[in-house]
């Protein structure tokens, strides 16, 4: 048989690939990445996630196997490929190097995750013995919660033995470390840093007492926070500074809230300059996040100098983004009249009708310029102006919670 393997949404190495690609070799089947300009008996196509766009494109297979959260959540590898040495050569993974879980499922239940609906509570998987094959003894486990398992912390133990070196590359739980875990912990030998998840303003405290606790056996490497950002800029933001004030061994990193139910999700341009920000490393130690220049014009600093009021039940918070006006506010329900003092903007010479825009979609959103005696002597003072906002498209405006958010951007250029 001819077998093509597709992964549609990741680069990141897939271990379900790697051991559908070792069972079929093993059956004497030829094995190949897809190539539309060739003929497959058969098609393997993995999935990540929910929220990224399917392969498009005509499939030249007499069959196809889809698999993956992505696709479905509930389907599982045959016991008889789940089981198999993942054939690494697929990635051109060097022969030090193993993938592997040690334990699945989690029995937290994160709003952002899909591992308890898709793995149910924490069980034994794997012995590190199955995954450590060929002498590689350098594992990347992706365990989601290994900490909650006494299982899965006699592997640990088993690790310290064997002399392994090991990430857990989803993180560690910090509010399961104890005095005892902790100095099981640091006896590891860390591939790059010790992860945990710090994705409220709680679990600050929990990591600073897990890495204190760490740290009092001895271990001087690095540690590595996940921080999951919702809706909250101050929040987010207050809990990522956080371990910039703490020295170059705390490094976050942050991720953007995805709803895992809405494809046409937008996420803010705050989440994504953010993780800009502390996700390369070097930019997050060379400058502060106010100081940080995502792209030409805008500084970060704008994020802090916000104005919030109240009008008629609604809210109004906006910022001065890119020379014009950056509006995001709740519906209200009884009406699609929106009054806002705009932020101090050029009036163009000639009062016209103008439109709100930015650059990647249209703003159903209009207004009229001052005119005659309302023209202020300075061109920049600022005015109330009225928008009329309403719902046209999807592109534009998105529900989260069960309200309606409307993402636009004002101003006239001058």
């Amino acid at each position: 048989m001819n077998i093509g393997l597709l992964a549609v949404d990741s680069r990141y190495p897939n271990l379900a690939l790697m051991k559908i690609s070792s069972y079929h070799k093993a059956q004497g089947n030829r094995v190949e990445w897809y190539s539309p300009l060739s003929r497959y008996d058969k098609v393997y196509l993995a999935k990540v996630f929910t929220f990224t766009p399917d392969y498009a494109y005509f499939l030249n297979a007499d069959e196809a196997e889809r698999g993956g959260t992505g696709y479905d959540i509930g389907k599982v590898l045959p016991p008889e490929i789940d089981r198999a040495v993942p054939d690494y050569s697929l990635y051109g993974i060097d022969k030090r190097t193993a993938y592997g879980f040690l334990t699945r499922g989690c029995p937290n239940r994160c709003k952002w995750c899909v591992v308890p609906q898709k793995e149910g509570n924490i069980n034994p998987y794997m012995d590190i013995e199955e995954i450590a094959v060929e002498g590689r003894n350098r594992i990347i486990l992706m365990d989601n919660n290994v900490l909650a398992s006494d299982y899965g912390l006699g592997q640990i133990e088993k690790i310290v033995r064997m002399g392994l070196r090991v990430d857990f590359n989803q993180g560690l739980d910090a509010r399961l470390v104890t005095d005892e875990t902790a100095k099981l912990l640091a006896q590891v030998k860390w591939l790059k840093h010790i992860r945990f998840g710090c994705d409220t303003q709680a679990q600050i405290a929990e990591c600073e007492r897990a890495t204190a606790l760490i740290d009092k056996y001895g271990y001087k490497g690095e540690y590595f926070f996940y921080c999951i950002l919702l809706n909250d800029f101050e929040e987010s933001f207050s809990r990522v500074n956080h371990w910039k004030q703490k020295g170059r061994r705390f490094l976050p990193y942050c991720q953007p809230y995805r709803d895992l139910h809405n494809p046409n999700q937008s996420i803010p341009q705050w989440q994504k300059d953010l993780a800009g920000w502390a996700d390369k490393r070097w930019i997050f130690l060379s400058c502060e996040f106010k100081d940080f220049i995502p792209r030409k014009g805008f500084k970060c600093s704008t994020y802090f100098n916000h104005k919030t009021e109240t009008n008629e039940g609604f809210e109004l918070v906006w910022r001065n983004v890119m020379r014009t006006d950056c509006l995001e506010t709740t519906w209200h329900p009884d009406g699609n009249i929106l009054r806002l003092r705009n932020r101090p903007t050029r009036y163009p010479a000639n009062p016209t009708e103008f439109s709100g825009h930015d650059t990647t979609r249209r703003c159903h959103t209009s207004g009229r310029a001052p005119t005659g005696a309302d023209r202020p002597a300075d061109r920049r003072t600022p005015l109330p102006v009225v928008f009329l906002c309403r719902e046209t498209s999807r592109d534009v405006h998105h529900r989260q919670g069960g309200n309606l958010y409307v993402e636009a951007l004002f101003g006239i250029e001058a």
